[in-house]
């Protein structure tokens, strides 16, 4: 909050020129703080992927630049050969990275450096894994789960049809405790 355009006089009564003045433009810089960074952990292929890396106290404002294995993400993928293949779009004045679709070789311990005019400050890395998703077993896991619960279903009718869920009270053997009249204290006998 000191940065201001100041105002400095002098006077000199006895020289020839008796006041004079200069105004001075003062600027405080504040390096960056360590930035908050925000890469999600596992992201499946072809999926868009967004990372984040922000901080608020330098002053002036930062700018960012991403690093996967401490190499650096160029903003322009299109000027850099090496970068060519990939689907990212990085903004250095928000922080943002965000990938459109990721591919395995997308998959990486991500950084992120914020810069102004008074230092950076870089947060730590994070894994980001980018996994395939195996439809083949996903498909056969629901196949394996059908099956198990037609044969439980098959079973239970199969018992049921050779009596083994057959009602007691067809045989004579239920028994049913007699109800308690109402306004009556019952009293079990050793007997009963």
């Amino acid at each position: 909050m000191d940065t201001a355009t100041y105002r400095c006089e002098v006077a000199a009564p006895s020289d020839t020129k008796t006041i004079d003045e200069i105004n001075i433009q003062l600027t405080v810089q504040v390096k960056p703080v360590t930035p908050r960074c925000t890469v999600p952990k596992a992201v499946p292929v072809g999926k868009t992927a967004s990372l984040h890396c922000h901080e608020n106290e330098g002053f002036p404002k930062s700018t960012y630049s991403w690093y996967r294995n401490s190499e650096p993400l160029s903003p322009d993928t299109k000027s850099n050969a090496k970068f060519q293949n990939s689907s990212y779009s990085l903004n250095p004045t928000t922080g943002t990275l965000v990938f459109h679709a990721v591919h395995k070789g997308d998959t990486g311990r991500y950084s992120c450096i914020a810069t102004n005019d008074a230092g950076f400050a870089k947060c730590e890395e994070q894994e980001m894994e980018v996994y395939d998703l195996n439809i083949g077993g996903i498909i056969g896991g629901v196949l394996v789960v059908v099956a198990v619960l037609v044969l439980i279903t098959l079973g239970i009718c199969c018992a049921y049809r050779r009596g083994y869920f057959a009602n007691s009270k067809e045989n004579g053997e239920s028994y049913k405790t007699p109800a308690k009249p109402d306004g009556v204290n019952y009293i079990r006998t050793d007997d009963e």
